[in-house]
C-alpha cells in the first residue's frame, strides 16, 4: 500500500494532524563534546531506572546495564506496554516502588515524554533524556515536533489498521540505528513493538517533572528520527546540563561508553 495513502486513511481516522502526530512517532563525539548548558550537580543516588523509546525494549539498554553496575549502581531497565502513554507511566510508577531509595530516571526517544510525566513520583532525584522527548505541561511528543521539517525516519513509518505504528525494515536500517552492526539492526527490526501513535505519541504531558527536578541531556548530533535541532532546543528550555555525541537515533548502543558515564556522572560516581 502506497505510504501516504495508508498514512492519510489512519489520520483521517484520528483526531491528529500529520505533522502533530506523526513527526512525534518516535518512537526509538567526544565523551564531553560540547558546552554545557548548566553546572548541575551530581544526585549521589544508587538506583537508575531505564525506560526505552518506540519501537525498542529494555534490551535497548543491554550495553548501558552492565557499565552501569560496574561502577556500582543498582539499574532497571522497565518494559513499556505500548498502550497509553497513562499505562507506560503507571508501568514506570510500579518499577519505581519497589525501589530502595531515590532515584535517577532515565528515559530515551518516547521514553522522554514518560520520563516527564512519571518523574514527579517523589523518589525520583533526577532526569536523564537521551535523545528525547521532554513535553511540557499539555504538550504531547507530537506537538513538539510541530514547528520541525519531517525527518527521514519519519517517512518509514507503517501503520496497520488499528493506528498503531511499525518502522520498515530500511527505517531500521538507515534512520533509526544506521551505525550499528547489521546483526544488531536485525535484532531491532525483529523485536521492534507496535506503538500506539494517538494514544502514546499523541497523548499530552499533565505534569512536566523537569520543571521540578535536575535534568540532563544526551543530543544525539546525527538522529535521523528526532531533529537535533528539537533536542537542542528542549535541553535549553530545561536548562539540563548536555553533551553532544556524534550518534544515530540511539546513542545507547553505538556509543555506550560515552551514554553510560554521563548516566553515571549525572548519578553521582558510586
Amino acid at each position: 500500500m502506497n505510504i501516504r495513502f495508508a498514512l492519510g486513511k489512519w489520520m483521517r481516522r484520528s483526531d491528529f494532524t500529520c505533522k502533530a502526530v506523526l513527526l512525534g512517532l518516535l518512537a526509538l563525539a567526544p565523551l564531553y563534546g560540547k558546552a554545557q548548558t548548566t553546572a548541575a550537580q551530581p544526585l549521589h543516588v544508587h538506583n537508575i531506572v531505564l525506560v526505552h523509546g518506540a519501537w525498542a525494549d529494555g534490551s535497548s539498554w543491554n550495553k548501558i546495564i552492565p557499565l552501569l553496575e560496574k561502577k556500582g549502581f543498582h539499574v532497571t531497565a522497565v518494559h513499556l506496554p505500548f498502550t497509553t502513554l497513562a499505562d507506560d507511566v503507571a508501568t514506570v510508577k510500579r518499577t519505581l516502588a519497589l525501589e530502595d531509595g531515590p532515584v535517577l530516571l532515565v528515559g530515551h526517544s518516547y521514553g522522554g515524554a514518560v520520563i516527564t510525566e512519571a518523574g514527579d513520583d517523589p523518589k525520583v532525584a533526577g532526569l536523564v533524556y537521551v535523545a528525547a522527548f521532554a513535553p511540557d505541561n499539555d504538550q504531547s511528543a507530537g506537538d513538539l515536533n510541530n514547528q520541525y521539517p519531517t525527518t527521514p525516519g519519519v517517512q518509514e513509518v507503517r501503520p496497520d489498521a488499528n493506528g498503531f505504528l511499525k518502522l520498515s525494515d530500511k527505517g531500521v536500517a538507515e534512520d533509526f540505528a544506521p551505525d550499528l552492526t547489521p546483526a544488531e539492526k536485525q535484532i531491532i527490526t525483529a523485536t521492534q513493538g507496535q506503538v500506539s501513535g494517538p494514544n502514546e505519541l499523541g497523548a499530552k504531558v499533565t505534569t512536566a517533572a523537569w520543571k521540578q527536578k535536575p535534568s540532563f541531556y544526551i543530543v544525539a548530533d546525527k538522529d535521523r528520527m528526532i531533529q537535533p535541532e528539537l533536542e537542542k532546543a528542549v535541553a535549553e528550555r530545561m536548562h539540563a546540563k548536555t553533551i553532544h555525541i556524534a550518534s544515530s537515533h540511539v546513542p545507547m548502543l553505538s556509543h555506550p561508553t560515552q551514554v553510560a558515564n554521563f548516566i553515571g556522572d549525572a548519578a553521582g560516581a558510586q
